[in-house]
């Protein structure tokens, strides 16, 4: 029996997409050879429609205690508000920009079939629009194809939602079997568009979810037939061989961020001169980006010229684009680090970097993800923080179990993060490795600037609410009423007890003339001892300090 278009289908609909996602995740992994061929658009898929389908679980939660349900136009705004928060890669920054589309539409209308078939050509229309290059044969055609015969079905008033949604799937199905005749990488590899075919199965669920029954038609991922469960990991050597660009960019860069309309149209344009794949989507002050760059870096400090970003994912695609072995390599590092500027540094270091917000520290999912998403053998965990000691131990145990080795080095600040970075040699061997970077973040002493939130006793003495702080190697060594001079008493401080290098990461907003005025200090009073400076970008504390 078919069901209305409201927020219980919506609820079906999350689940049953995550389910179909689930089933066919390994398969559309495995013909994922555009725009890069690194096996990730199933798993990108999934994990961008698990955060839609949580966040229309909160939606509802949010009802229970007042017995209702919520309206269609709150659970499928927080369907797309967890999709764009939790978008992964370039498949999943589409789909979450899909989901938005519907959400423009269907928060001004009624859940008829008509409001239905506008809604998925809204969808398709903004996933254009977000898209800085559109390229034909990919999701994008996939998705216009369903909004077209979506609109062909309710132009028949009698149709139901039911019956359009059907329709948008069928017409999907057949736009996703003519794409490797619309784009020469598929054709080559034998392959559909694995963006298009995960779209296909979240359609198919849409479908199943308002005709209230399931259908067990499986995603066809070949040209020409649907592909065996066993013929993955063949298939994916074939997808990949030739089909990677050689010359192509070297990272992928994502991140939320908090701008205005104004700032993302400048982001827009400065990140289509720095890469390609460019997709931005979101309003209303928040966006996902993602972009395709050389330089990671340069990307994340864009982001910090048009506003807030937040939750960067740094990840390098090494060779696994532009070889035949799957994507894995041999040795990588994930570090925390507090600030998208430090997260741009660890990453043109090599590193996966977890960048955090202040009072929002990762939990153990979120580093087993990095870990994972660092596709290597062997793993270096730098948790930068004390407090993530067990959180970072839970995540490297967890990876164990999947076959991953990891050492959890021991750095207690971002300042001794970098050390460790600085002697990371991928050619000798782990356990040399591990302990060399161990040995270096062990030798740094680190020490932050922080502003007193309220009175409270200290090591120190009394601060008050204001005052600046000195933290070196974790206690309040130092109380101020101005952060220069107290900067200069830790240093002094530091270095009395000898020191070669100086390291001084600037938080947000920290003028580059702080840095000057300690440079000179260090030169005036401690004779051959370097200072180095990086923007960190951090706004939990305005100075971080490392002397080793």
């Amino acid at each position: 029996m078919p069901h209305p278009l409201d927020a219980a289908a919506v609820r079906s609909w999350c689940g049953l997409a995550l389910e179909a996602l689930g089933r066919e995740r390994e398969r559309i992994d495995a013909i994922n050879v555009y725009p890069v061929a690194d096996g990730d658009t199933g798993t990108n898929l999934y994990l961008t429609l698990e955060s839609a389908a949580r966040a229309v679980e909160a939606a509802f939660d949010g009802h229970g205690s007042a017995g209702t349900a919520p309206r269609l136009t709150d659970a499928i705004g927080a369907m797309a508000h967890g999709a764009l928060i939790g978008a992964r890669g370039n498949s999943g920054t589409i789909l979450a920009q899909l989901l938005r589309g519907m959400t423009e539409v269907l928060v001004a209308a009624d859940g008829s079939g008509d409001a239905l078939g506008r809604a998925l050509r809204r969808a398709a229309a903004s996933a254009y629009e977000a898209v800085a290059h559109p390229v034909e044969g990919t999701v994008l055609t996939v998705a216009t194809a369903a909004a077209d015969a979506a609109a062909r079905c309710a132009a028949d008033r009698a149709a139901g939602p039911a019956e359009v949604a059907r329709a948008a799937h069928e017409g999907a199905s057949a736009a996703l079997r003519a794409t490797p005749g619309q784009l020469a990488v598929l054709g080559r590899a034998g392959v559909v568009d694995a963006g298009g075919c995960g779209l296909v199965a979240v359609l198919g669920a849409l479908a199943d979810a308002l005709c209230g029954e399931v259908s067990a038609t499986p995603v066809a991922v070949r040209a020409d037939a649907p592909l065996p469960q066993t013929a993955g990991c063949e298939l994916a050597a074939r997808a990949a061989d030739g089909c990677g660009d050689p010359d192509g960019p070297a990272f992928e860069v994502i991140y939320l961020l908090e701008a205005g309309d104004a700032a993302v149209a400048r982001l827009r344009d400065r990140l289509d001169g720095l890469g390609d794949s460019l997709v931005v989507v979101g309003g209303d002050g928040l966006w996902n980006v993602h972009v395709h760059v050389d330089d990671a870096g340069a990307a994340v400090e864009a982001g910090i010229e048009a506003g807030r970003p937040y939750r960067i994912q740094i990840t390098h695609f090494g060779g696994a684009a532009r070889t035949r072995e799957p994507a894995m390599t041999a040795r990588a590092v994930v570090a925390v680090v507090p600030g998208a500027g430090l997260a741009g540094l660890c990453a043109q270091a090599g590193a996966t970097p977890v960048a955090v917000r202040p009072g929002e520290p990762p939990a153990s999912g979120e580093l087993l993800q990095a870990i994972r998403q660092a596709r290597a053998r062997e793993v270096m965990l730098l948790p930068n923080d004390p407090d993530l000691r067990h959180t970072a131990a839970a995540a490297a145990e967890q990876a164990r179990t999947e076959g991953i080795r990891v050492a959890l080095i021991p750095t207690r600040s971002a300042v001794q993060g970098i050390a460790a970075l600085a002697v990371h040699e991928p050619g000798r061997s782990f356990d040399e490795d591990v302990v060399a970077m161990t040995a270096a973040a062990g030798a740094t002493r680190y020490a932050e600037l922080a502003v007193a939130e309220r009175q409270s006793w200290t090591m120190a003495g009394v601060c008050q609410a204001g005052d600046i702080l000195g933290l070196i190697d974790g206690d309040v060594a130092v109380i101020g009423s101005d952060l220069v001079p107290t900067a200069m008493t830790v240093l002094d401080r530091m270095l009395s007890a000898g020191g070669e290098m100086v390291t001084l990461v600037l938080g947000a907003g920290v003028p580059d003339a702080l840095a000057e005025r300690l440079e000179r200090h260090v030169r005036a009073r401690h004779l051959a001892v370097d200072t180095v400076v990086y923007h960190g970008g951090q706004h939990a504390v305005p100075l971080l300090i490392g002397v080793e």
